[in-house]
């Protein structure tokens, strides 16, 4: 039997001394999505954490391709787009500079495929604006504009709908989707119930794994 491309084993995550989860186990594999529910304070943003090596599990361990995920830290860069809940991007910078700049620390894009990404996001005339001067739902297309960038098969995604409106959820809904039917894998957290769901879609609800 193959390793699953992303495992938790026995994770248990504490924060402010409370414990959020334990004995959480998990197999990911390439063409799934897992949407990650539960009430706020059940540990959504944690386990996204987790799971992109930001934080240490209180016990357990994370494994990439079998692999511990701390002794895969540049497999994990290679293969991972993390989006959090913040679009995480610089206000005085414009919408291209911003791209330009998050793809250089893993592929570099050049000018016009990232105009495209942006015209991809509804965000064509756009591109050398600065980003303090959009909306907020503006500002969180530009981060997803990342996800049309050749990006890597692995995204984790915090709330990535926030912000957006009808279109942009649709669209947005679509181009997950389509990520995990050509193989690529999804873990998101979201309080939008979604759609469109490809035939790997899993849910996991915290709130009935309190611990």
């Amino acid at each position: 039997m193959s390793n699953p491309f992303l495992e938790a084993v026995a994770l248990a995550c504490e924060r402010d001394w409370r414990l959020l989860f334990e004995q959480l186990e998990l197999r990911l594999e390439k063409g799934q999505m897992l949407q990650i529910s539960g009430p706020n304070g059940s540990g959504k943003t944690s386990l996204l954490r987790l799971l992109c090596g930001l934080m240490q599990p209180t016990a357990g361990q994370i494994l990439l391709q079998g692999q511990p995920l701390e002794s895969q830290r540049s497999e994990l860069a290679r293969n991972l787009l993390w989006i959090g809940h913040a679009a995480g991007i610089k206000g005085l910078l414009t919408p291209e500079e911003n791209l330009a700049w998050l793809c250089a620390l893993h592929q570099p894009a050049d000018r016009e495929a990232i105009w495209q990404a942006l015209a991809q996001v509804g965000l064509r005339g756009f591109e050398d604006v600065p980003c303090h001067t959009l909306s907020a739902g503006q500002q969180r297309r530009v981060a997803l504009a990342r996800l049309y960038l050749a990006p890597p098969p692995l995204w984790i995604l915090d709330e990535p709908f926030t912000a957006l409106d009808k279109h942009g959820v649709a669209q947005l809904e679509a181009h997950l989707a389509r990520h995990c039917e050509q193989g690529g894998l999804v873990v998101l957290t979201t309080h939008h119930t979604l759609t469109e769901k490809p035939a790997g879609y899993r849910e996991l609800d915290l709130g009935q794994r309190a611990a």
